[in-house]
């Protein structure tokens, strides 16, 4: 859930979490002290005099890319010279709890004072630097057997992940394992581990977001991916490759900073009674101008639309006014006789996070998506219209026009863009530029055919109203009454966020 990832109040579970052993934790043969310094993250002195624990062990560095070196490097060299390196990270859940989401317990570790680094720090996902040679199930089996004495028969490989900061730069993958054992009989080995304790999801949110100096920041990073992970799992979200979804480098996603709506057969579904007046209207101008039957959809088929292609072969001269007395001809239907006001839809935009602007992104032109927009009663509720003349009259499915879109929403990063559309063509473009896209219409029009966008898009849904169920973090209110109008019609910098993402660190 992404509940998961919003940074909790300060709980006194949180705190009791961590400074009192309960009979949830194990402790290690009787250390010194309780915790390190927490100012300590790196033990250089102890690296560079040689007394670090396992100063020479040769371990698998690696490219910024995850590329293995031809002959690794020694322990004390890649923490020394801060070099990339894989680790291991292990959520091991207790079988035994059969509590709701947010109370699924797993163990975790508090280092040992001798670790070179973040001694005597809490971390939730126990693993261990991969050594030379070794693959990532390999060590994340021998360290969870050699720290704890578990011998787990099946170990769930979830994702890998980059991780980077000025103290470390490593290649982790993140595995999950359940153990039914009971905490007691763990077996610690002491130059590692000096407790173990179980913790519920909840405690570890809350305690990470209070106190996050006694956890190890990269552990943080991967606990914060799992959280994310979670919710992808549960909302059967596609794991696409080249993004932070993919599973071979698996990143948090930032939060969207807009939503682009599509709007004939996306905001409403009429059975496309609108889309066959367009066409008919567009095929009747050609006709009409001395173009054979059916030619207009040539030209469609060939160039995107119609209008490229009757520009490009010379029917229309290409002169802004042509242009505009062609798509104001065409689009001269009046679909407030075929479409109903949504009050459905209206609270569905009115419940999403006001911080998010939203735009209509339309292949038609602003005054066609304005007479839609007022018909289903939503005119009110965006932004701006993006239309066939602000991109330049590019198609929809170039790159063009996705670009252009960007820039008048004053959006850089293409991951923090979410896009609806009844398109496949369409949402695979948006997935080549980087969008985060989400198909809406399961059935193709022009065959009846079930549609499959698995490849481009994150999630399918039937009818916009599924919605929030595709990207619930942003929809906080859905069962509360909207707010009034006066309050959602514009979008300011001042705008206070809806709970969201906010991560760990």
């Amino acid at each position: 859930m992404f509940k998961d990832l919003v940074l909790f109040t300060a709980t006194a579970v949180a705190s009791v979490a961590l400074s009192k052993l309960d009979d949830r934790q194990i402790a290690s043969p009787p250390v010194k002290e309780t915790a390190a310094p927490r100012s300590v993250l790196i033990a250089t002195d102890a690296l560079k005099d040689g007394t670090s624990l396992n100063n020479t062990e040769h371990v698998c560095t690696v490219s910024e890319d995850n590329a293995p070196t031809p002959h690794g490097h020694s322990r004390k060299e890649m923490r020394l010279q801060n070099l990339w390196h894989r680790a291991t990270y292990v959520i091991v859940k207790r079988s035994s709890n059969k509590q709701g989401d947010d109370d699924v317990q797993i163990l975790v570790q508090q280092r040992s004072l001798q670790k070179d680094y973040c001694p005597g720090r809490w971390d939730p996902t126990p693993g261990g630097v991969v050594g030379f040679g070794e693959s990532y199930r390999e060590n994340s089996m021998r360290e969870l057997e050699e720290e704890m004495g578990i011998a787990p028969q099946e170990l769930k490989r979830l994702f890998t992940f980059p991780y980077e900061d000025e103290r470390v730069k490593v290649w982790g993958e993140l595995f999950e394992v359940e153990h039914a054992g009971e905490i007691r009989d763990l077996v610690l080995q002491e130059c590692e581990v000096d407790h173990v304790m179980a913790m519920t999801l909840t405690e570890i949110k809350e305690s990470m977001a209070v106190s996050p100096e006694k956890w190890m920041p990269d552990a943080r990073h991967a606990m914060q991916l799992y959280l994310q992970y979670r919710q992808d799992h549960s909302l059967k979200r596609r794991f696409l490759r080249s993004f932070s979804s993919d599973a071979d480098a698996y990143k948090v996603r930032p939060k969207p900073q807009v939503v682009f709506f599509d709007c004939d057969d996306c905001l409403y579904f009429d059975n496309w009674k609108v889309a066959e007046l367009l066409t008919k209207k567009i095929n009747g101008w050609c006709v009409s101008n001395g173009l054979e039957d059916g030619k207009a959809y040539q030209l469609y088929k060939q160039y995107g639309t119609a209008l490229k292609g009757l520009v490009s072969e010379g029917y229309i001269d290409g002169s802004i006014e042509s242009i505009d007395e062609f798509l104001k001809e065409v689009h001269d239907i009046q679909v407030m006789d075929h479409l109903d006001e949504d009050n459905h839809l209206r609270d569905l935009l009115l419940n999403m996070d006001p911080s998010i602007p939203k735009y209509i992104f339309t292949a038609s032109v602003r005054h066609h998506a304005e007479r839609c927009l007022k018909a289903l009663g939503i005119d009110d509720l965006f932004v701006d219209i993006i239309d066939v003349k602000a991109c330049n009259f590019e198609t929809k499915h170039s790159e063009e026009s996705f670009q252009a879109a960007m820039r008048i929403a004053g959006v850089s990063d293409p991951e923090a863009c979410v896009f609806l559309d009844d398109s496949v063509k369409n949402i695979r473009a948006a997935h080549r530029v980087g969008w985060r896209s989400i198909l809406v219409g399961r059935v193709e029009r022009d065959t009846g055919k079930p549609i499959d966008a698995s490849d481009h898009a994150e999630h399918e849904i039937d009818v916009i109203h599924d919605f929030p169920k595709a990207l619930p973090e942003l929809f906080a209110h859905m069962d509360e009454e909207p707010e009034p109008d006066s309050q959602q019609k514009s979008v300011s910098s001042d705008t206070v966020a809806l709970p969201y993402e906010q991560g760990l660190n």
